[in-house]
C-alpha cells in the first residue's frame, strides 16, 4: 500500500503540468517530536504578462524560529510575553532539506533578512508569461505550542494547522508578501490541493478539504484530502471526536462550535438556516465543505454581553450558537471565495461579514434588544441601553474608539492598526459604513449586488478598487464620499441644524457640517414621533438649506434611524415651532449609561472607597456626565462621608479634551480640580488645581507605545487644623507651579520613561530630572534601572524644615500627588508609615540624612535572582547647605508580587549597616500597594490601545 501511494504522489507531480497551480503534499506526522516531514511538489503557473526569474514562497510556521522575528515583535507590543519566555522546544521553525527543479536540479533559495518567514527562489530558468514551473521541496516542520496563536502542537498532542506548509505568494506587478503577525492573513493564490498524510490511527483529520482515501495499516494510517480552487486548507488532527456533520440542501458544516443546553436536533435546524441565509446573500458556495472552528470562533468572538457567564448571560442558547455559527461561517465563506487581499483589502471582507451579521439580526431577531433579557428587568430597563437594538453595538464599539482618538482610516493595512481596531473597530466602522451606504444608494438593491459582485468574482484575484468601480457603476448617486472619506481618512460625520422657517407649505432648514468631509446625511420630519418625510442631503459644505415640504411637522431630525456613525448626534433635532428643544430636560441615571441625545444625563454611583487611614472608609456618591462614551465636556462631583474622621470630604473636577486628528499633538485638555481630605489626625487640606497638557505621539504609527506630554498645573494648597491634631504646621499654606515633561515608552519587554520637572513657589524654585529603564530579558530574567537627580534653584524656606526638600526615600508630597495610607506617620508609628513610593530618591532603606535642601542625585538598581524575588542597589549623594556632600547607598531584597502594585522590600546592608541584623527588623521592611482601580484598569486597556 505505502508503494502506491509513493507511485500516485509522483504520477499526481508529473501529470499536473498543464493546470494552474497545483499544490501535492505526502506528510508523515510524529506525535513525539511534533513534527510533520513532508515532500511537496508545487506547480506554480505566471499569470501575469511579466517574466519571472524567482518565485517568494510563504513558511509562516518559521515565523516562530527565533524570538525577533516580526511574530515575536508583534507579541512584544500587545504586551505579550509567552512568546519572549518560551523555551526553544516550544517555539516551532522548519527546516529545508533542499529545494529543487522538475529536473531535480538544486534551487538557490534565501530567507529574506526583514521576512524570514518568507523564501526566495531562484529559478534555473525564466518563467515565462502562462507558462508554469515545478518546485519540489523536502523539509521538516517542527510545530510550535498551539499557546502563542492558538495553532500548533496543544497540549492533549493534537495538531491545528492552520498556514503550515510551504505555499506561493501572489504576484500582480509585484510579489504580495509579508509575516505572519497573527492577524490570520495570509495571501496566497488559489490552487489544486492533495495531500497524503501519515498519522497515528488514534489521531482523527478534520478538513475542509474532500476526505478522498483512508487506510489503516498497523498503528498507522494514512488519509488522503483534496480540493480544487483552495486558499484555506485549516486542518485538525486530533483525538477527540468533537466535530458534527450537518448535510444541507446547499453544503455541509463541520463544527465543534459547542453551546451548552442545545440538542443536535436544535443544532441541525439552525445550522440549515445559516447554511440558507449564506446561499441566499452571498451566491452559491463553490465547495462541498466549510469547516467552522470553535478556535477560529474564540479567537475573534462576538464581543460583548455574550461573553459573560452562563449564568447571568442575557441571550438564549440557541440565538448564541445561531450568531457563533454565523459568524465564523460568514467569515470562511467571504474568505474562500473573495480573493483580496487581506491585509489591505481586510475591511471588504471583514466589513461583509459585520454588515450580513446586521442584516441576519434585522431578518430574523429585529426586537432584539442589546443588554437581551436583561433589558426587561425593571431596574435594567430605565436605562437608555436597555432601549436600543441588537446592532447597536456595531456603532458603539467603532465610536468608542474614534471618542479616544484613536481610530485609524480603514484603508490602514491591517497589521499597522492597533488591537482594538483590528479585532473589534475597524470591522464594525466597515459594517456600518457598507449599511450606511445601502441606506444611501435607495436607487439600488444593495445586497443583490453583492451578492452579484461575489459570484461575477468568485474565485478570481480582486481588490477592493474592483468592488469600488462595481457598485458605483451600478448606482445613479454620487458615492464617492464613501470610497475617499468614509474609507481613506479618519474624518468625523457631524452635522446640525442651525435654521429652520416654517412657511405655510414649506420648512425651509439650514444644515451645518460641523467637519470638513463630503458624507450626506438623512433628514427627517416627524410629527408626534411619527415619521412623514425622509431626505437624503449631500453635497454639504459648510452651510446647506433646502427646502421640504410642510406636512405639519412639529420636529425635524437628522438621522432618525440611527444609521450613520455621526460623532455628536446632540443637536441633531429641532422644532419647527421655534421651541427650544435643544433645552434638553434632565435625566437622572443610577450607573452610568450611553448617550441618550434627547437629554442632559446626569449619572450618580454610590461610592465606597479607602483613601488614608485618617478618613477610613469613606461612603458616598459621584455625580458625573461621563456617558460610556467619552466626551469632550466631564463633569464630576463626589462628596463622601469619612467614617474615621467623621467629616465631609470628596473631590470634584471639570475638564475639556480637544482631540486633534492627523497631527503629532493629538489631545489637548485642560480643566480645573478641587479636593478635601484629611493628611493627619484631625487635619484637612484642599488641593486647587486648574491644568493644561498637551499630548503628543507618532501620528504615522499607532501602534508605537512611545507618547510625549506636556502639562502645566498651579497647586494651591490650603490647610486646617482641627483642636485634636497631633502635628504642628511650620509652613504658611502655598502655592506652587508645575511644568513638566514627560516622553515614555512603556513596553512589556523594554519600558523607559523620562521626566523633566520644574516648580516655582514663592520660597523656592527646583528643577528635577528622572529616567528609567527596564528590560525583560528571554530567560525571564530583568533589569530595573532608575536615575534621578534634584537641584534647587532658591531655596528660602526654613531651614529647620525639610517640608519641601528633596527626599531620599519618602517624600513629603507637599503637592498631594501619592496615594499614602498614612502620610504624616513617623517611621516607627505603624505599618502605614512604611510604605513606599518610588519617586525622588527611590532609597528603601531609611538612613540618618533622609533629605537633601540643595541637591540630591540617586541611582536604582534592581535585577533578578529568580521568579519574582529580585535583589535591589541603591547609592547616592545627599547634598545640604552649609554640609559636604554625603555619600548613601543601601542593598536588599525585593518580592516584585506586581510590578508598580504589590510589592514588598527587605534591606540587608546599607549606610546603617547589616540591618538585617538589627533590632526591630520587621519595622525596616517597606512595601508599595495600590488601590487604586484605575490604576489597575491601566493593565487592561495598555494591551488593547
Amino acid at each position: 500500500m505505502k508503494k502506491l501511494f509513493i507511485f500516485l504522489f509522483v504520477l499526481s507531480s508529473v501529470t499536473q503540468s498543464g493546470a494552474q497551480n497545483k499544490i501535492t503534499l505526502k506528510g508523515d506526522v510524529d506525535i513525539d517530536t511534533k513534527s510533520i516531514t513532508i515532500k511537496q511538489t508545487i506547480v506554480y503557473k505566471n499569470t501575469s504578462n511579466t517574466q519571472l526569474t524567482e518565485i517568494y514562497l510563504n513558511d509562516w510556521n518559521h515565523s516562530y524560529s527565533s524570538k525577533t522575528t516580526p511574530l515575536a515583535k508583534r507579541f512584544e507590543e500587545e504586551f505579550n510575553t509567552k512568546f519572549h519566555l518560551a523555551k526553544n522546544k516550544d517555539r516551532g521553525y522548519t527546516t529545508i532539506s533542499n529545494i529543487t527543479d522538475e529536473n531535480n536540479s538544486e534551487l538557490k533559495h534565501i530567507r529574506l533578512k526583514e521576512h524570514p518567514d518568507v523564501i526566495k527562489v531562484d529559478l534555473k530558468n525564466p518563467l515565462l508569461s502562462e507558462q508554469s514551473y515545478t518546485i519540489n521541496l523536502s523539509y521538516t516542520l517542527v510545530l510550535p505550542d498551539d499557546g502563542f496563536t492558538n495553532y500548533g502542537f496543544t497540549k492533549d498532542k493534537d495538531f491545528n494547522l492552520k498556514y503550515w506548509y510551504i505555499t506561493p505568494t501572489v504576484y500582480n506587478d509585484k510579489w504580495n508578501y509579508y509575516s505572519n503577525k497573527d492577524l490570520d492573513d495570509l495571501y496566497i493564490p488559489k490552487a489544486d490541493v492533495h495531500i497524503t498524510l501519515n498519522h497515528p490511527k488514534t489521531h482523527n483529520v478534520f478538513s475542509e478539504l474532500d476526505i478522498t482515501a483512508q487506510e489503516t495499516v498497523g498503528d498507522l494510517m494514512t488519509t488522503v484530502i483534496e480540493g480544487k480552487n483552495r486558499t484555506n486548507t485549516f486542518l485538525s488532527l486530533n483525538q477527540s471526536n468533537n466535530f458534527s456533520q450537518v448535510k444541507t440542501d446547499d453544503f455541509t458544516i463541520i463544527s465543534d462550535i459547542y453551546e451548552k443546553g442545545l440538542i443536535p436536533q436544535d443544532k441541525a435546524i439552525i445550522t440549515d438556516k445559516v447554511t440558507r441565509f449564506l446561499v441566499n446573500n452571498l451566491g452559491e458556495y463553490p465547495h462541498k465543505r466549510l469547516l467552522v472552528t470553535a478556535l477560529e470562533y474564540n479567537k475573534n468572538p462576538l464581543y460583548g454581553l455574550n461573553q459573560l457567564p452562563d449564568i447571568i448571560r442575557p441571550f438564549p442558547s440557541d440565538f448564541q450558537y445561531e450568531l457563533k455559527l454565523l459568524k465564523t461561517a460568514l467569515k470562511k465563506y467571504i474568505d474562500n471565495i473573495l480573493l483580496t487581499n487581506p491585509r489591505k483589502d481586510y475591511w471588504l471582507s471583514e466589513g461583509l461579514q459585520i454588515y450580513f451579521l446586521m442584516k441576519y439580526v434585522e431578518d430574523y431577531y429585529p426586537d432584539t434588544k442589546f443588554l437581551g433579557t436583561v433589558s426587561k428587568i425593571w431596574l435594567v430597563r430605565t436605562f437608555h441601553l436597555a432601549e436600543v437594538d441588537y446592532n447597536f453595538q456595531y456603532f458603539l464599539y467603532s465610536m468608542e474608539i474614534a471618542r479616544k482618538n484613536n481610530d485609524q482610516p480603514l484603508t490602514t493595512s491591517k497589521d499597522s492598526l492597533i488591537k482594538f481596531n483590528a479585532n473589534i473597530a475597524s470591522k464594525y466602522k466597515a459594517g456600518v459604513g457598507l449599511n450606511y451606504l445601502d441606506e444611501y444608494a435607495e436607487d439600488i438593491n444593495f445586497r443583490t449586488l453583492i451578492k452579484d459582485y461575489l459570484n461575477t468574482n468568485k474565485l478570481k484575484q480582486t481588490s477592493s478598487k474592483d468592488f469600488e468601480n462595481f457598485i458605483k457603476s451600478k448606482t445613479d448617486k454620487n458615492i464617492n464620499w464613501f470610497f475617499t472619506d468614509y474609507l481613506n481618512t479618519r474624518k468625523k460625520i457631524d452635522f446640525k441644524i442651525t435654521n429652520v422657517k416654517t412657511q405655510e407649505d414649506s420648512i425651509q432648514v439650514t444644515i451645518k457640517n460641523k467637519r470638513d468631509n463630503t458624507m450626506p446625511i438623512s433628514l427627517f420630519s416627524l410629527k408626534n414621533d411619527s415619521i412623514l418625510s425622509k431626505t437624503w442631503v449631500d453635497d454639504i459644505g459648510e452651510f446647506k438649506t433646502i427646502t421640504i415640504p410642510n406636512k405639519g411637522a412639529d420636529k425635524l431630525v437628522l438621522d432618525n434611524d440611527n444609521i450613520i456613525p455621526e460623532f455628536n448626534q446632540r443637536d441633531n433635532y429641532k422644532s419647527t415651532k421655534g421651541t427650544f428643544l435643544t433645552r434638553k430636560p434632565l435625566q437622572f441615571r443610577l450607573f452610568k449609561d450611553v448617550e441618550d441625545p434627547y437629554y442632559n444625563q446626569v449619572f450618580l454611583t454610590p461610592l465606597v472607597e479607602f483613601r488614608n487611614i485618617y478618613d477610613g472608609l469613606t461612603l458616598g456618591t459621584r455625580i458625573y456626565n461621563k456617558t460610556i462614551l467619552r466626551k469632550r465636556f466631564n463633569y464630576r462631583f463626589a462628596p463622601q462621608y469619612a467614617t474615621n474622621s467623621k467629616s465631609l470630604t470628596g473631590s470634584s473636577s471639570l475638564f475639556y479634551t480637544h482631540n486633534i486628528e492627523n497631527s503629532n499633538l493629538f489631545n489637548i485638555s485642560y480643566g480645573v480640580s478641587v479636593a478635601y481630605r484629611s493628611f493627619a489626625e484631625d487635619a484637612f487640606f484642599t488641593r486647587f488645581i486648574p491644568n493644561i497638557s498637551f499630548s503628543f505621539r507618532n501620528d504615522d504609527d499607532f501602534r508605537s507605545d512611545k507618547r510625549q506630554t506636556l502639562s502645566l498645573r498651579y497647586v494651591d494648597i490650603s490647610r486646617n487644623i482641627g483642636e485634636d491634631a497631633v502635628i504642628e504646621l511650620n509652613e504658611p499654606d502655598y502655592g506652587v507651579l508645575n511644568l513638566r515633561y514627560v516622553k515614555s515608552s512603556p513596553g512589556i519587554i523594554n519600558f523607559s520613561r523620562f521626566f523633566a520637572d520644574f516648580q516655582i513657589a514663592d520660597n523656592f524654585s527646583k528643577l528635577s530630572i528622572n529616567y528609567e529603564y527596564r528590560k525583560l530579558f528571554k530567560n525571564n530574567r530583568n533589569l530595573n534601572f532608575r536615575f534621578y537627580a534634584g537641584t534647587f534653584l532658591k531655596n528660602n524656606t526654613d531651614p529647620d524644615s525639610d517640608f519641601f526638600s528633596f527626599a531620599l526615600d519618602r517624600p513629603t508630597d507637599y503637592l498631594f500627588d501619592f496615594n499614602y495610607l498614612g502620610r504624616s506617620e513617623d517611621g516607627d508609628e505603624g505599618l502605614v508609615s512604611q510604605q513606599i513610593i518610588i519617586a525622588e530618591g527611590g532609597f528603601k532603606s531609611q538612613l540618618d540624612t533622609p533629605f537633601a535642601n540643595q541637591w540630591l542625585t540617586t541611582a536604582n538598581v534592581t535585577t533578578s535572582i529568580w521568579r519574582y524575588v529580585q535583589a535591589y542597589g541603591d547609592i547616592g549623594l545627599v547634598k545640604n547647605r552649609f554640609a559636604d556632600p554625603k555619600f548613601v547607598y543601601d542593598s536588599g531584597i525585593r518580592l516584585n508580587l506586581v510590578q508598580d502594585f504589590f510589592e514588598l522590600f527587605f534591606p540587608v546592608y546599607s549606610n546603617n549597616g547589616w540591618e538585617i541584623a538589627q533590632p526591630n527588623y520587621d519595622q525596616k521592611i517597606r512595601f508599595i500597594i495600590t488601590v487604586d482601580p484605575q490604576v489597575l484598569l491601566g493593565l487592561f486597556r495598555r494591551k488593547w490601545y
